[in-house]
């Protein structure tokens, strides 16, 4: 076999992992994102000033929130249900020395600081967690594209063949979650009614780069022969063109219907497709062909995967449409958010319901069709994962209150304690910016160049997989390039957010 065709061999005929252990491997994200907050408010308790110097802001965001995922989809995946375990020990401790050390200096009971946290107002007009979200769907999948060419990435995580749960076919439908949680429609403010095809004319305008990245990303696969899964989507079909066609389709489809109903046009689109086809030939169609032999003769054999899995991303998009508008509805204290994480739990909770009876009575999960249990599958686990944020969020905030003058980057901006004796008017509080309180921040820095990060991570895996023999690398090689590739990503993120530069200009 030719390198190409080894390669190909490796990511192939492949079946997934459990719900559990994938579960378990995404709480590791978010517990880092507290871990790296308290060692911040500890730091400020200690020397009565945030950390200051970019230098080790950089290092300290790539080694707790970068580093243990390289680590948790490598060495440490035989012992992954043990790492957040760990990761929510050393928090639990350096809160504890942070509550220990305050309690010296206050003798307030613990019960009323917590009531005290639930009065306490928050800046309605910045969410982090949705913002901590994408960007962190964002990083683990760059992480994933490169290490699953690598044996040290479980066979398990990489994307399934026809029917399972990879941590990769996760990941694919978060990107489409992602997009719609911060689209026009849901980003609209004005009370105002817009023409009627303004939206669907922005994101005509804002897909080119998507379309633009498909054909290049075609292009150069095609020309320099590099390796390829062709049930992944097809031969000219890619994530890109998908990505894109949903966003302008969703587009469209909201300019009828109204975007607080998206879910009910979300739900039928997933029962319909899913209902043709079981009592179509269609599965037969896009697992074997027309001919039933896995032919790619014509363009719609040759690309079926991308072609009709559009009808299973599009139902996930507008169902995330509703989630969008849900997070961002006007919440302006602690306890609001706090009933909100109840109904974002009890809506998890009837989707994984769901998903496990239409598992047991329809068809098992399969992104290569995008079939209704997979859409049911990525939205629970995206609400779930936004509903870990939305906690981490919270106890950031308490600790917080806990250390007075404290400061940690993307964690809400608190806007009047409860106990201030000032009377609450959201008009006239001054909003606290913390970010222009501390040195650039990681997560910021990917979040305002989310694309051009998500782009030069896969031009670096192609340049990475040309110069390297990645299957056949040992296992300590393996991290010291998955750590630069990902710290080079990173630290151009980093450089354009010191300087202010958006490489964004359609």
């Amino acid at each position: 076999m030719t390198q190409k065709q080894l390669k190909e061999a490796f990511v192939s005929n492949l079946n997934g992992t459990t719900l559990l252990e994938i579960s378990l491997g995404f709480s590791v994200a978010p517990l880092c994102l507290l871990c790296r907050g308290l060692l911040l408010i500890l730091y400020y308790l200690h020397y009565g000033k945030p950390l200051s110097s970019r230098k080790y802001n950089l290092l300290l965001d790539f080694v707790v929130l970068i580093s243990p995922l390289v680590f948790s989809c490598t060495v440490l995946s035989p012992v992954i249900f043990y790492v957040p375990l760990v990761i929510a020990a050393i928090c639990a401790g350096i809160f504890s020395k942070i509550y220990s050390q305050r309690k010296h200096d206050s003798g307030v009971a613990f019960r009323q600081i917590v009531n005290d946290f639930q009065k306490t107002y928050l800046d309605p007009e910045y969410i982090p967690s949705i913002t901590l979200f994408r960007v962190y769907v964002n990083v683990l999948t760059s992480i994933s594209i490169l290490a699953v060419d690598f044996p040290q990435y479980p066979r398990r995580y990489a994307k399934t063949e026809t029917y399972g749960t990879g941590v990769m076919d996760f990941g694919v439908g978060a990107f489409i979650f992602c997009n719609a949680l911060v689209c026009p429609e849901v980003r609209q403010k004005s009370c105002a009614t817009p023409p009627k095809f303004s939206f669907p004319t922005k994101q005509f305008f804002s897909i080119w780069p998507l379309i633009f990245l498909g054909v290049g990303r075609l292009v150069s696969v095609k020309s320099i022969e590099y390796h390829e899964h062709i049930s992944e989507y097809g031969v000219h079909w890619n994530f890109f063109f998908t990505l894109a066609f949903v966003r302008l389709a969703a587009s469209l489809i909201l300019t009828t219907f109204p975007k607080s109903k998206s879910w009910i046009v979300a739900m039928n689109l997933a029962v319909l497709y899913q209902l043709i086809l079981n009592i179509t030939s269609l599965k037969t169609f896009v697992l074997h062909g027309s001919n039933g032999k896995d032919t790619r003769v014509g363009f719609l054999n040759a690309n079926r995967e991308g072609l009709l899995s559009l009808f299973g991303y599009l139902a996930i998009y507008m169902a995330s449409v509703q989630v969008g508008l849900y997070l961002l509805k006007r919440r302006n204290s602690v306890k609001e958010w706090i009933e909100a994480l109840y109904s974002l739990i009890l809506m998890v909770l009837v989707l994984f319901l769901f998903l496990h009876l239409s598992q047991a009575h329809i068809d098992p999960v399969s992104r290569r069709m995008a079939n209704l249990p997979y859409c049911l599958w990525v939205l629970a686990h995206c609400l779930m994962f936004c509903i870990c944020f939305i906690a981490v969020d919270l106890m950031l905030v308490f600790t917080k209150l806990l250390v007075s003058g404290a400061s940690v980057p993307c964690c809400w901006n608190v806007l009047q304690p409860a106990h201030s004796s000032k009377k609450h008017d959201m008009e006239t509080v001054p909003v606290k910016d913390e970010s222009k309180l501390l040195h650039v921040c990681l997560i910021t820095a990917i979040d305002k160049n989310q694309l051009p990060f998500f782009l030069l991570a896969n031009v670096m895996t192609g340049i990475v997989n040309i110069m390297i023999d990645t299957i056949h690398s040992k296992t300590s090689f393996t991290l010291v390039v998955l750590h630069l590739y990902m710290f080079f990503n990173c630290l151009i993120m980093y450089i354009l957010h010191a300087k202010n530069i958006v490489l964004k200009f359609w």
